[in-house]
């Protein structure tokens, strides 16, 4: 960091510090002025005077006020202000207490609405300029007050450009974070629009291999006796045509990835047999949790396995977030016919999500459900509590409903 930069810094961390400094240059600028007088008014050389004890005490309580400009503006410029026509009225004309008056109105003008400046920067010029030439021991056309009315435009002037140039400024860095902002959003649109065609064409892929290997098998089953060599060349189009099903699956999952995702999983997918494991979690961390199973040790299909596990987990995550620390929570897994039923209840007093809510948790057993082609009801219980219901089919059904031959 260079040193004017440093300076910068150090300036913006203490302004009050800053107005200090400010105010005591002011203070020795008008003090150094109320010592010299012009010979004549036509000459340039300058005489040594000394000024009077009250214009003494009006600059330097001008200057005092500077240095709170930032905190009160308007204030500063009205005690500035006053003062100055004091100095005007009852003092010395040429003393230049009327700086602190400029410099306070440049900070209003540089702090406020243009509207502001003009109202504020015309009445400080009419009431200063006013007061030295109706009150003052000067002719009103002496330079001495016309350099005040120039004075005090040229400070409104000058704090209504750097406010216009910092609004400027603060408008071309908005933009700027606008756009980056609008740049980034795209990217991922972009993103997801991509990884959503990439998602239809492994659908596409996937159907297509097995739709073959389907037919391939149908075909060497049928000919497996009569004629061995069609049914050996028809398992060899089914071993080549998963082969390349598995090829393609797994380029086209590995471009879906996200940047820091694990190329395959290091564990088999959760299911019921981990339910115990599950639970032991949720008791640890202080809910309690009562356990029944009626299932008679049925092997589920992968896909139902772990959607009943994803449920129980949901439902118990959704109990300890929402049903109260005192609330206990009932877990039953039941084997009805060719489905599995899975309930999860709580006796909480809690208000759990819902599917307008802000939570995704009923969403998500919703949609594991529904792809597997099951039911789900959830909602309170009567006198208190939560309920999860879900039915499950043990066989994968058909879009009929059949089982599958």
């Amino acid at each position: 960091m260079s040193t004017l930069a440093r300076a910068k810094h150090q300036a913006k961390a203490h302004p009050l510090a800053l107005d200090a400094v400010l105010a005591l240059a002011v203070l020795v600028c008008m003090v150094a002025g109320s010592f010299v007088e012009p010979r004549h008014r036509d000459s340039v050389s300058w005489v040594l005077r000394t000024p009077d004890p009250l214009s003494l005490l009006l600059m330097t309580l001008g200057a005092a006020a500077l240095v709170f400009r930032r905190r009160a503006p308007m204030t500063v410029l009205a005690l500035t202000g006053t003062l100055s026509v004091i100095e005007s009225v009852t003092g010395d004309p040429r003393t230049p207490v009327a700086m602190s008056a400029v410099i306070a109105l440049y900070t209003v003008a540089s702090t406020t609405d243009r509207p502001t400046t003009w109202r504020v920067g015309l009445l400080t010029m009419t009431v200063l300029t006013g007061a030295a030439m109706a009150a003052g021991p000067l002719p009103w056309y002496a330079q001495e007050n016309l350099g005040i009315f120039a004075w005090t435009g040229i400070g409104a002037t000058a704090g209504d450009a750097v406010r216009s140039r910092r609004a400027f400024v603060q408008a071309i860095r908005e933009r700027a974070e606008k756009a980056e902002r609008t740049r980034e959003e795209e990217a991922r649109r972009r993103v997801a629009e991509e990884r959503l065609r990439i998602a239809r064409d492994l659908h596409d892929v996937v159907a297509h291999h097995i739709a073959l290997v389907n037919v391939q098998a149908g075909v060497a089953a049928h000919v497996m006796d009569k004629r061995p060599d069609q049914a050996k060349e028809a398992l060899a189009h089914v071993r080549e045509a998963s082969r390349s099903a598995l090829n393609e699956l797994r380029a086209t999952v590995g471009l879906l990835r996200q940047s820091g995702d694990p190329e395959a999983p290091t564990e088999p997918a959760p299911g019921l047999d981990r339910l115990d494991e599950l639970t032991g979690t949720f008791r640890s961390a202080g809910l309690h949790i009562e356990v029944a199973r009626a299932d008679q040790g049925t092997s589920l299909p992968a896909a139902v396995d772990l959607a009943a596990y994803r449920i129980i987990q949901e439902a118990l995550t959704n109990v300890q977030k929402h049903a109260g620390s005192q609330a206990k929570a009932e877990v039953s897994v039941v084997r009805v016919g060719p489905n599995i039923e899975i309930t999860v209840l709580d006796d909480g007093s809690g208000e759990h999500e819902t599917q307008d809510g802000g939570g995704h948790g009923l969403l998500g057993m919703r949609e594991r459900v529904t792809a597997l082609r099951g039911t789900l009801t959830t909602g309170p219980r009567y006198g208190g509590g939560f309920r999860v219901h879900a039915i499950l089919p043990v066989k994968n059904r058909t879009p009929t409903g059949e089982d599958p031959a």
